[in-house]
């Protein structure tokens, strides 16, 4: 009699994650956040490295899983890939003997899809449990080129080493493969208090190594009282760092803007700012459910500097022309920079997404220049270090802003200054790989 086969809750939630991300667009953290609602804390935690690794290693998996099958992934039906590639990290990734990772593997195949793609499962995954991840390695690197060995190693698509290797410059092949690596941690919770309503002794955890706003806090943020009433709320050190720089550059008395408000973490930070120096912000937000994650992230503050929310375009202002003293240009980008907390983008972006990006980051940074006044400050973000989608941005603005040194406002980041820019690295800052640059508003 053949055992009855059953499937763990841990395993059942990835591949559930996993299915949501190939047929929905799912985000990894959304999906797996929904989807394993009520597991165990060790099924949590399985569940979740599960998940993540098979996203992260999703590319350098499926060439391996080709050689094993001796077909193409694409041939392959979509939910058996994605079994097959939860089986794949297990065996390579994770300490999950290899005859539970196969048996396992075939039991959520028979289970979810049918028991006719259990022989399949058994017979691809034995095959890649005959090799380790080195081995795996040596044998899929040989007539390969640098570039294509080191984005085979660290799990990333090829064009993002280049980009990568392009923004680092002149640096050595070690640090290309730091930066890299990097985005294969896991990065512990940020959090961010709301200037004025709460303190960093409040939020537990670790002060941030640069922000005087932030701490580091493992486990999850909604615990912390500051955080459920509102005066504090999740946000990465370098989101935060670049609303402190542009906090910092002197300009005039006058409203800010933060002109790509959504979802508001950064506006709320930006709130307090403004209202320490005695000022207000409005935070501006094209889709109207952003627009509302906005308000909500602002509802914490009151009074007569208490900023306003409102649903507008950034390239069609609803405001008139020099209307702020400081402009937040935080413009929607690949967000590549964030690679470490959204393991799925490395492989469901491509270069191809610039064609339309691109052309909108110019035009509210454009926006942005035309909405502050003169003697105002601009800051431009991005979290991606691509070149594109920074520098040769800001090389292309509009006449009527010349560019500050923007390391001069963050003394306390070494290393940080490329030009008259910031970039952070996680591999450098322990932060998201943010873009900053800052300009002065020249002409009316």
């Amino acid at each position: 009699m053949s055992r009855r086969r059953q499937v763990d809750p841990a395993r059942l939630v990835a591949f559930r994650v996993l299915r949501r991300i190939g047929d929905q667009d799912a985000y990894a953290n959304l999906a797996l956040a929904a989807e394993g609602a009520g597991l165990e804390t060790r099924d949590a935690a399985f569940a979740t490295e599960l998940t993540f690794g098979s996203c992260r290693a999703l590319g350098s998996y499926d060439a391996i899983l080709e050689r094993a099958a001796g077909r193409p992934v694409a041939g392959l039906d979509p939910a058996v890939l994605d079994v097959l590639r939860l089986g794949t990290h297990q065996l390579l990734a994770m300490r999950v003997p290899s005859h539970a990772a196969v048996a396992t593997s075939v039991d959520l195949a028979a289970t979810q899809i049918g028991e006719r793609v259990a022989g399949l499962v058994n017979a691809v995954l034995r095959k890649v449990a005959a090799r380790d991840w080195d081995g795996w390695l040596a044998e899929l690197s040989a007539g390969l080129d640098d570039l294509d060995v080191l984005a085979l190693a660290t799990q990333h698509p090829r064009w993002i080493v280049e980009a990568w290797r392009d923004a680092l410059g002149d640096r050595s092949p070690d640090e290309l493969r730091a930066a890299l690596e990097a985005d294969n941690v896991a990065p512990v919770n940020h959090l961010v208090v709301r200037p004025g309503l709460a303190s960093v002794a409040e939020l537990g955890g670790t002060p941030t190594r640069y922000s005087p706003y932030g701490a580091a806090v493992p486990g999850a943020p909604g615990s912390i009282p500051a955080v459920a009433e509102g005066r504090a709320g999740v946000q990465d050190e370098g989101s935060q760092l670049v609303a402190l720089a542009l906090s910092r550059v002197e300009a005039p008395s006058g409203l800010w803007l933060d002109l790509c408000a959504g979802p508001g973490g950064k506006a709320a930070l930006l709130a307090g700012l403004a209202i320490e120096q005695g000022s207000r912000l409005v935070a501006s937000e094209l889709q109207p459910h952003r627009a509302g994650l906005v308000a909500a992230n602002l509802a914490c503050y009151d009074g007569d500097h208490e900023p306003v929310t409102v649903v507008a375009d950034g390239t069609r202002p609803a405001w008139p022309p020099a209307s702020f003293a400081r402009v937040m240009a935080d413009v929607p980008c690949t967000g590549l920079g964030a690679l470490r907390r959204r393991p799925e983008s490395r492989w469901r972006r491509q270069p191809s997404d610039l064609a339309d990006l691109v052309p909108l980051q110019r035009r509210l940074l454009d926006s942005a220049i035309a909405a502050t006044r003169p003697g105002g400050v601009i800051a431009y973000v991005t979290c991606s270090p691509q070149l594109a989608e920074t520098r040769e941005v800001v090389a292309a603005r509009a006449a009527g802003a010349e560019l500050l040194r923007a390391a001069d406002y963050l003394p306390e980041v070494a290393d940080a200054a490329v030009d008259d820019f910031v970039q952070l690295w996680p591999h450098r800052h322990g932060t998201d790989a943010m873009f900053l640059a800052l300009l002065r508003r020249t002409a009316a």
